[in-house]
């Protein structure tokens, strides 16, 4: 299955600098703002918009990853077996500006789920949602508040997200189905 990358290293740095500038625009600074990132990739995000938070503003604010297999919607499915963890930030989310951070958008179902969990931590004041990509097709009505590069896909693609801390590199890409030999159609 082929892969076309639309975004490097380089630009996947750059993209999160700018929502890092957006976040902070959109909120008047990093007070009273917290990042939780839906575990895994969208972790890595919330891990690296806190860092250039820091570099930039000079302000930390509290990071951790939100574990959300306990509020699939699947989950009575039978056939997803949740290998969950009870969150537990280290910090409270009572009247924080929380910043829910996931590497792609589609259906928005795993955001759903997120906000549950988040509202099982306390009450925020806010909740935006930053995501790296947003490729459509939503089944749930969910918008994103900070978006790095829209991507329209059909259910048939793939949005292929690499990050160093788990992959070795950076990138993000679209797969697609591989097209039948000529006559097989």
């Amino acid at each position: 299955m082929p892969s076309h990358i639309l975004m490097d290293s380089a630009a996947i740095g750059r993209t999160l600098a700018r929502l890092t500038h957006e976040v902070a625009e959109k909120n008047k600074g990093a007070e009273g703002l917290c990042l939780l990132g839906i575990k895994r990739r969208g972790e890595i995000v919330a891990g690296r918009i806190a860092a250039l938070m820091q570099k930039f503003y000079g302000a930390s604010p509290p990071c951790a990853g939100v574990d959300i297999g306990l509020y699939r919607d699947d989950l009575v499915s039978g056939y997803f077996v949740p290998d969950a963890a009870v969150n537990s930030p280290g910090f409270s989310v009572g009247g924080k500006h929380v910043v829910l951070c996931d590497d792609v958008l589609y259906t928005g179902r795993s955001v759903r789920a997120a906000i549950e969990a988040i509202f099982d931590l306390g009450r925020p004041a806010r909740v935006s949602l930053l995501v790296l990509c947003d490729r459509g097709g939503r089944e749930m009505p969910v918008s994103p508040d900070f978006v790095g590069k829209n991507v329209p896909t059909s259910h048939r693609e793939y949005i292929d997200v690499r990050l160093s801390e788990l992959d070795g590199e950076d990138s993000l890409g679209i797969t697609a189905p591989e097209e039948p030999a000529r006559g097989q159609e």
